[in-house]
């Protein structure tokens, strides 16, 4: 009898702290009426010169119901450098820019993104740039004596 009286409370103690944790259920996260919404999310370059201008801006707009705060936009890597309104409430239906830099004295192609971070219901977007850097220029280097160098060692002149 005892072992059934126990057994019992053991399930009547468990059924209790079950149905206590479903009650203490934690509250759902606060949703946000901001949203962000890009004119475009990829710019690609093309061709730039080398040392040339590798900035773009991105335009955006808050097309949501509350102020939009941008807390963080971070570079891929530290050849590609954001520059936004920081933790400046954006109005619904205000425009505002996001311009990205990218290092162009560094030859070759490149794929880089930015990951934008706010309040808005899409809290974290991704920006995308791309393009190649064309090789930097040679400069012809001429021998003290003012003639043109032929690339031609003393010996195969002879």
């Amino acid at each position: 009898m005892k072992k059934l009286a126990f057994t019992f409370g053991t399930v009547l103690l468990t059924a209790f702290v079950a149905v206590a944790q479903e009650k203490v259920a934690a509250p759902p996260a606060p949703s946000s009426n901001a949203e962000i919404t890009f004119d475009k999310e990829t710019h690609d370059f093309g061709n730039l010169e080398y040392a040339g201008n590798g900035t773009y801006e991105f335009k955006f707009k808050n097309t949501g119901k509350e102020p939009l705060i941008i807390s963080d936009a971070k570079g891929s890597c530290g050849c590609t450098v954001p520059t936004y309104p920081k933790n400046v409430p954006i109005k619904p239906g205000e425009t505002q820019v996001i311009k990205v830099t990218y290092d162009t004295k560094r030859a070759g192609n490149f794929n880089k993104t930015v990951t934008v971070t706010s309040n808005a219901k899409t809290p974290s977007k991704l920006l995308t740039i791309k393009g190649k850097v064309d090789a930097a220029p040679v400069e012809e280097t001429f021998p003290s004596n003012g003639k043109k160098d032929d690339g031609a060692t003393p010996l195969e002149k002879h």
